[in-house]
């Protein structure tokens, strides 16, 4: 008898997929169930505030002192699960030819008032003429946005943004560097984990975020650190293969 032919990757890879979107979509509706009495809790604290009014007895003010206290705890899970759906949730891209710098420059000129405020002084090196590549422009801008964020609690008492583009051998490559805290070893090598985080009430699904969006896009992230000496963070992506001029679509 001929021997049976294994699975081929295609199959292999449409089964994880599969699989994936299986268990993102329980973590969803679990979330969302999650979701639903506590935004019933909040309301009846709000609620509750209102009744309680002007505290003016020691007791008063006991109870709306706890009162704030769940209340925002309720808005902390909320956001929580906020940012876990929108991590386990498959996300279809939509590419379309796109130069990095536009994005780039679109999430400076959004953040730039926020980081001159914090005293933080942003560089840019975008090189020019570089190659097109293919992008989910707003789940990108998101990617990003996180990136530059993080740079920016990085830097409490101000500090430096240095944003650089520049062409690689496959394809393009954005670099930011800051001159924060920066990172030891061991928070190194888990900011990309799912709710790891160093920042009092942080989701610690920001960095895991942006790292799936971009290995969605065929791209790879990276993190240079060390305490005292600010962080750099590489991203690369792939330029397109070339259409044939028999193909103009």
């Amino acid at each position: 008898m001929p021997p049976t032919a294994g699975p081929n990757a295609e199959d292999v890879n449409q089964k994880l997929l599969d699989q994936y979107t299986e268990i993102a979509r329980l973590a969803g509706a679990l979330a969302h169930e999650i979701k639903n009495p506590l935004s019933t809790i909040r309301l009846n604290m709000e609620l509750l505030a209102e009744d309680l009014g002007e505290a003016e007895t020691p007791g008063q003010r006991r109870a709306m002192t706890k009162v704030d206290v769940v209340q925002r705890e309720c808005q902390r899970l909320e956001d929580l699960l906020d940012d876990f759906l929108n991590f386990a949730k498959v996300r279809r891209l939509h590419l379309q030819p796109t130069n990095l710098n536009t994005v780039v420059r679109q999430v400076l000129d959004f953040f730039l008032p926020k980081v001159e405020a914090a005293g933080i002084e942003v560089l840019d090196y975008l090189a020019a003429d570089l190659p097109t590549v293919l992008l989910d422009r707003e789940a990108f801008y998101a990617a990003l946005l996180n990136l530059v964020l993080n740079a920016e609690q990085a830097m409490p008492d101000g500090g430096q943004l240095v944003v650089r583009t520049f062409e690689t051998a496959d394809g393009v490559a954005l670099r930011l560097i800051d001159t924060g805290c920066g990172m030891d070893e061991d928070t190194r090598s888990r900011i990309f984990k799912a709710f790891f985080s160093t920042k009092r009430g942080g989701s610690g699904l920001g960095l895991p975020s942006t790292r799936k969006i971009i290995e969605a896009h065929g791209g790879d992230i990276s993190v240079q650190s060390e305490p005292g000496h600010g962080t750099q963070f590489t991203v690369k992506l792939p330029t397109p293969a070339r259409l044939s001029a028999a193909d103009p679509q």
